[in-house]
């Protein structure tokens, strides 16, 4: 029945994605619109204009076909290295760090760029290499270079976070690629001796204070402490229910900082309370289930790790900054997706979701709703 009344192009959208995705960004335009004190500016409006744009943008990659993904995985990790390069000589500076290149008609952030870029590219080494293959060096080699050139351009703007980013969804490629075990193992070990020397010889002082604070963020609640303190009274204040829409006091009176980008959800849960909190977990569920069973029914190699590295991208994304927030993770300043105002996180996310979508097209016609 709904077959007759839907036209066929609309029923074969990818509304299982679409429908979570404007339920997300409908709720986050809302906690923006109060944290702004009842105004659809400067973040709310923004916020929508900019997913349904980039919607947009997701909708034309869901079109294109597999091959020139193939084609285009090195020459677009070749052009983000050059930006990532240009930033260390022409970038500008915000927040002690030199993150940006002025476009003139935009500020790009290249950075945010390689999250997607370096799961294409690995997902394309992957795909071609056989099989039997995967057990060697050569399986690990190219691609820990692949991986190991970005990261450290990005480290020394110094971005902690988006380093952290773009190796989590290379490394969810490497391991679903089937490379052995022993050898992420080793990893961690290796992992585990570097971090204390890491820790006083290779962080910034500030990278550093933030791990201490995460340690103990009461040893300074109205210093390098105040921003974790605060979110964890403003979740905690909202209870189960919430104090009600426009009740929010931590954001109103301008206690806890950052509401609309990086504490967004503290924002939410004082207004919304845990019942706000457990719908965005189930909406992030959804659109994860979504793009896992996207790539397990993808037709072939390339396809799986390649859904699958961009769907674990944007669970890094909100797993990181829902960690961030409750005082489980030390302050890297990573945005919560699709609700956080920021055009670049919302950038790359939507890239991501555009290119699981295209994997998901790449299995043939979907069946108009009957």
């Amino acid at each position: 029945m709904i077959r007759s009344v839907v036209p066929e192009p609309i029923a074969r959208q990818p509304w299982g994605v679409v429908l979570p995705l404007l339920a997300l960004v409908g709720f986050g335009a809302t906690v923006l619109y109060s944290a702004a004190g009842g105004h659809l500016e400067p973040w709310a409006l923004k916020h929508v204009l900019r997913f349904l744009v980039f919607l947009a943008m997701a909708m034309v990659i869901a079109r294109l076909p597999r091959d020139v993904f193939k084609q285009a995985a090195y020459p677009l990790y070749g052009i983000v290295l050059i930006l990532l390069v240009l930033v260390e000589l022409i970038g500008g500076i915000g927040g002690g760090s030199q993150r940006w290149i002025n476009l003139g008609f935009m500020t790009l952030q290249p950075s945010e760029l390689m999250k997607p870029v370096i799961v294409l590219v690995l997902a394309n080494f992957y795909g071609s290499l056989p099989p039997a293959l995967t057990q060697s060096w050569r399986a690990l080699v190219p691609a820990g270079g692949l991986l190991a050139v970005p990261a450290v351009l990005v480290l020394i703007q110094p971005d902690l976070g988006t380093a952290m980013a773009i190796s989590f969804g290379a490394l969810v490629v490497i391991f679903l690629a089937g490379t052995p075990m022993r050898w992420f193992l080793g990893g961690g070990a290796a992992a585990l001796i570097i971090a204390p020397i890491a820790f006083f010889t290779l962080l910034h002082d500030y990278q550093r204070k933030r791990v201490l604070v995460f340690v103990d963020p009461e040893g300074d609640p109205l210093g390098s402490g105040y921003h974790i303190t605060q979110s964890k009274i403003a979740i905690g204040s909202g209870g189960f229910f919430g104090k009600g829409f426009l009740n929010g006091s931590q954001s109103h009176l301008d206690y806890l900082p950052e509401s609309h980008t990086d504490f967004v959800f503290a924002t939410m849960s004082e207004e919304w309370g845990m019942l706000g909190g457990l719908f965005v977990l189930f909406i992030f569920f959804l659109i994860l289930r979504w793009g896992l069973n996207v790539a397990r029914r993808s037709n072939d190699r390339f396809g799986q790790l390649l859904a699958a590295g961009m769907s674990f991208t944007v669970f890094f994304y909100m797993a990181i900054n829902l960690m961030m927030v409750m005082g489980l993770a030390p302050v890297v300043g990573i945005p919560l997706p699709f609700m956080s105002h920021g055009g670049s996180s919302m950038m790359t996310n939507m890239i991501c979701i555009g290119t699981v979508m295209a994997v998901d097209r790449w299995r043939g016609p979907r069946r108009a709703i009957s």
